[in-house]
């Protein structure tokens, strides 16, 4: 067994529980909660289906009202969904930044060049998912932070996949 195969392995063994392990939330500082995904109770909030023109403002048309429901939008697979709020700026450069909340998405099973929520030694964090030569390399998004290696040595699994960042301006 590869080291990377072990890697699947912990995969298989989050997705067999209804609910992530249950790790204390320690992080290295780049997450600061973690909140589960509750859909039983949807609220549909008014959506314009027309597109808003962010450069010159664009003539009248006419705009149908539909209903959207957020968690409809964002969320694929509510029993292996949670959300993680931002604390830092290692993942800057492809706009995730501190406060911001991420949709996680356990369900997800391709990793290569995705953003996730990794466990390295108890550890949160969020990276980049990259390999190279069968060695698993967790990459930040700002020059000012460095990749992770992992090595056998080190506890890691990875605990989702972003799926989409909801910020506040």
């Amino acid at each position: 067994m590869t080291f990377y195969d072990s890697i699947n392995l912990s995969y298989e063994n989050i997705m067999t529980n209804s609910n992530p392990p249950a790790l204390p939330i320690k992080s290295d500082g780049s997450i600061s909660k973690i909140s589960f995904a509750d859909v039983s109770q949807g609220i549909e909030l008014p959506f314009f289906d027309t597109k808003v023109q962010a450069g010159f403002p664009s003539p009248a048309e006419d705009h149908l009202e539909q209903r959207l429901d957020l968690n409809t939008l964002v969320i694929e697979n509510p029993s292996a969904t949670f959300f993680v709020r931002v604390a830092g700026e290692s993942m800057k450069d492809i706009g995730i930044t501190d406060g911001d909340i991420l949709v996680v998405d356990r369900s997800i099973e391709s990793w290569e060049n995705r953003i996730v929520v990794a466990v390295i030694d108890s550890e949160f964090t969020i990276k980049r998912f990259t390999t190279e030569q069968e060695t698993v390399i967790l990459e930040a998004e700002n020059p000012d932070y460095p990749s992770i290696k992992i090595t056998p040595e080190m506890d890691f699994s990875v605990w989702g996949v972003v799926s989409w960042t909801l910020k506040k301006l």
